[in-house]
């Protein structure tokens, strides 16, 4: 899912939640110091579509400033913000407002807001909820960013030899920690995405001449947690470290593995891990 529709998606569950008539939000543009408003929820015009706040300007800017929420009862009035963007809040008919970063690794990557047709404090629950809509936007982009980091890091070598096997190792380690963060992305379409994206990595190249690889044997079938047990095994993981990569026990690290052992014909977790690759469940 992109960054867009995870902003769309926490407003439209904002609203819902809290019952503010009006939410939009935005992120800020890559390489400025601006909020681009690029979502809209509830809004009668187009007066706050694409409008460009910038950093210390206007209650939005004011929370990217201070990276931390940010409300006034009355906007209009209001001695605690700058007033340059008056005119588009007032056309939308706007009154109580509050506004809440989107902080990723320290570093303001957009922000939801919410707000009322008539000017009243908004309490402590509305701001609560628009503070948790902005961490599930956060959570999403950490994984988003992630994910590229991984798979930008598990393009191989394309030279021979040496080079061609270190790039192979980054597949392999890019696969399991791929691996470990899938279960937790909640958003279903997006751990399909990645799942799929595994896939790939756990293919190897086709022989000269041939287009595509091989993927996963029909004569062995593993489980997605058996795959995500091999694939920290086959990184260097030991039980704990790969329990508490996966979020499980390492007696469960232990019954994973064992079953996959057995579905491989392995005796060992070396040959487990030789067995997989063979099979195309590993890269």
């Amino acid at each position: 899912m992109s960054p867009s529709a995870e902003i769309r998606n926490a407003l439209v569950r904002l609203r819902r939640s809290t019952g503010l008539p009006v939410t939009f939000g935005g992120l800020v543009e890559p390489g400025r110091r601006h909020v681009r408003i690029s979502e809209l929820n509830g809004t009668a015009t187009a007066a706050l579509s694409a409008l460009a706040i910038t950093s210390g300007y206007g209650l939005g800017g004011k929370a990217v400033a201070l990276a931390r929420p940010c409300a006034v009862a009355d906007y209009s009035a209001s001695r605690q913000i700058s007033h340059e963007y008056d005119a588009a809040v007032a056309a939308e008919g706007l009154r109580s407002v509050l506004a809440v970063p989107v902080v990723v690794r320290r570093r303001v990557r957009g922000v939801l807001y919410g707000a009322l047709r008539d000017a009243r404090p908004l309490g402590d629950r509305m701001l609560s909820a628009a503070v948790a809509a902005a961490r599930d936007v956060e959570q999403a982009l950490v994984v988003a960013d992630e994910i590229r980091e991984l798979l930008a890091a598990a393009r191989p070598e394309p030279a021979p030899g040496p080079r061609q096997a270190a790039g192979w190792e980054q597949v392999r380690e890019a696969h399991a920690a791929l691996r470990a963060l899938a279960p937790r992305i909640t958003d279903e379409a997006l751990r399909a995405e990645l799942l799929a994206a595994c896939g790939l990595l756990a293919t190897r190249p086709g022989p000269p001449g041939r287009t595509g690889g091989t993927g996963p044997s029909a004569d062995v079938r593993l489980t997605a947690r058996e795959v995500d047990v091999l694939a920290c095994v086959a990184a260097g993981a030991t039980n704990a470290v790969t329990a508490e990569r996966l979020g499980v026990t390492a007696e469960t690290v232990k019954s994973y593995l064992r079953s996959a052992m057995r579905k491989l014909g392995s005796r060992t977790r070396g040959e487990a891990v030789v067995a997989a690759r063979r099979a195309g469940w590993l890269p």
